[in-house]
């Protein structure tokens, strides 16, 4: 008002501007936190909507024990309406057999394998389960007899034990060791200090990829299912662990019946039937030899990746020869 500032005014001023910014800054912050809450909010909302696991008014069959037969009868299913990814598919599974489906990524294989676990329903056709609709059981009874191994594994944060009998709480130490015996979780597992009390850590952090997936098949082995499915079950194996898992796979799948989705051919080639499926149906389907010998899709899937992993540590051009 004088035209005229000391030190302390000129202090004082600062100070004054300092008050007057500051609730403007936080008013910004505040805009910021509003907009995560309300995205908060919409995803906690979208969840509660999600209808509970039998809450289907047509989902009343409970069964005790199934045999394991599987058939799909010209099912279709699309994820977005009008844009089918399956495309009639037909094919029968029988308890005790393996069942192997192949084909190029995003051709389908996943989504059979999800609507044979009851994630989603059928929008034509049927998915049947020794003989009953899967839409009319309670997935609460089926699920109880359904395992499965998939390629990216969860992990709890707790022990190893804990993480095995997750499917199984109520089992025997006997059949824990068993379990972990055939899924050679043991071979690790002893040697750690604390055994099978050492903690995994958030999502297995603490343990190799190879372990994790292990543990994953010790798992599936404890809860004995009457369908067994293994996505990828030994893709982060190496080729001795692998070797040796086999063996406890192939008990595994004894008198089950088991679905196998496996990028290495070679896996799959004791399959009692293999789906070839492209684009959302099923191209071809036999055995190992019979697909080979007929030269067509899964000739061409075989030999492409037979010859891949042939020159797999050859410098580009070292393999080549000059005709």
């Amino acid at each position: 008002m004088t035209h005229h500032l000391d030190v302390g005014g000129y202090v004082e001023f600062t100070m004054l501007l300092a008050f007057l910014v500051a609730p403007i800054a936080l008013l910004v912050s505040v805009g910021t936190q509003l907009t995560e809450t309300f995205a908060g909010l919409d995803r906690t909302f979208e969840i509660l909507d999600e209808p509970e696991e039998d809450d289907e008014v047509v989902r009343t069959e409970a069964i005790d024990s199934i045999m394991g037969d599987v058939a799909f009868k010209d099912v279709t299913f699309s994820y977005v309406p009008n844009t089918p990814v399956l495309h009639g598919i037909s094919f029968e599974s029988m308890p005790g057999t393996v069942t192997a489906l192949v084909g190029s990524s995003g051709s389908g294989k996943s989504t059979i394998i999800s609507l044979i676990c009851g994630f989603h329903s059928a929008f034509d056709g049927q998915v049947l389960i020794d003989g009953v609709d899967l839409c009319t059981i309670r997935l609460s009874s089926f699920r109880q007899q359904l395992g499965v191994v998939l390629q990216e594994t969860f992990l709890f944060d707790g022990t190893i034990q804990e993480n095995v009998l997750f499917s199984r709480p109520n089992a025997t130490e006997e059949q824990l060791m068993e379990a972990c015996r055939i899924a050679r979780v043991d071979e690790f597992a002893e040697r750690f200090a604390e055994r099978y009390q050492t903690v995994v850590g958030e999502r297995g952090v603490k343990l190799s990829g190879g372990q994790r997936q292990r543990i994953s098949i010790a798992r599936a082995v404890l809860a004995d299912p009457r369908i067994l499915i293994l996505d990828e079950a030994t893709s982060s194996l190496d080729s001795e662990s692998e070797a040796l898992i086999q063996s406890g796979l192939d008990f595994l799948m004894q008198g089950r019946t088991t679905f196998v989705i496996a990028h290495r051919l070679s896996t799959i080639r004791r399959a009692d039937q293999i789906l070839v499926v492209e684009q959302g149906r099923i191209v071809e389907r036999g055995t190992h030899e019979s697909l080979y010998q007929r030269g067509a899709r899964y000739y061409e899937l075989y030999t492409r990746q037979h010859g891949l992993e042939a020159n797999l540590f050859l410098a580009p051009g070292e393999g080549d020869r000059i005709i």
